[in-house]
């Protein structure tokens, strides 16, 4: 499989990029690689890089996007920060992986038993991670249930992954509402913003 062209990527759609993904990671699920030489790729996007969708994604060592969607060198822009949210910078790099080097996705993927998300359900303070968690917090207060406070911490998994589930679904609002130029270029259907979730015990991403 050689790396994207300018050709190939010019062919692309939101949707056909979407559907590249799915495919990628059913293979991964089945552990069929796509035939590419690696070496070769290196060579190809030596002058330039033409990738077809820009990934938000944990740091988790677990969840590589380029590994658990099955891509090679040059097919997409991978952003990795620990509970996936957006800062200014992460949307100014979305944004110049969007506008100025024509990705036609943009997904959000958080992860089952994220630990990021585990510190903002315990309300974990320690030194520059305090920040990080505060960024995570509002998605623990949007989940509503259960309203126990004993049940709303780390130890209770069902909660821990319904907040990794609101906080991709907050995230991709905050895209939204704080970047004209990703907005645009969705609703002129340029690009497609989803959202995902990707199971750390069966390799599944669930796509929203």
């Amino acid at each position: 499989m050689k790396a994207h062209t300018k050709e190939t990527q010019d062919t692309m759609t939101p949707k056909k990029a979407l559907e590249y993904l799915i495919e990628g990671n059913g293979r991964f699920q089945n552990n069929l690689k796509a035939n590419r030489n690696l070496l070769q790729q290196v060579n190809e996007t030596a002058e330039g890089q033409f990738p077809f969708a820009t990934i938000l994604s944990c740091i988790d060592s677990r969840v590589s996007a380029e590994l658990v969607f099955d891509q090679g060198l040059g097919d997409i822009f991978s952003i990795r920060i620990a509970g996936n949210f957006v800062n200014e910078d992460i949307l100014g790099s979305m944004e110049f992986a969007c506008k100025l080097a024509g990705t036609k996705l943009l997904v959000v993927l958080g992860h089952t038993a994220c630990g990021a998300i585990k510190g903002a359900c315990d309300h974990a303070r320690l030194g520059n991670l305090t920040a990080l968690i505060n960024k995570i917090e509002p998605a623990v207060d949007a989940v509503k249930e259960p309203k126990e406070d004993a049940l709303r911490n780390s130890k209770n998994m069902d909660f821990v992954n319904q907040v990794a589930e609101k906080n991709v679904m907050m995230t991709i609002d905050n895209i939204r509402s704080s970047s004209e130029v990703l907005v645009e270029m969705e609703n002129k259907g340029e690009i497609k913003i989803v959202g995902g979730m990707y199971d750390i015990k069966t390799g599944e991403v669930k796509f929203y």
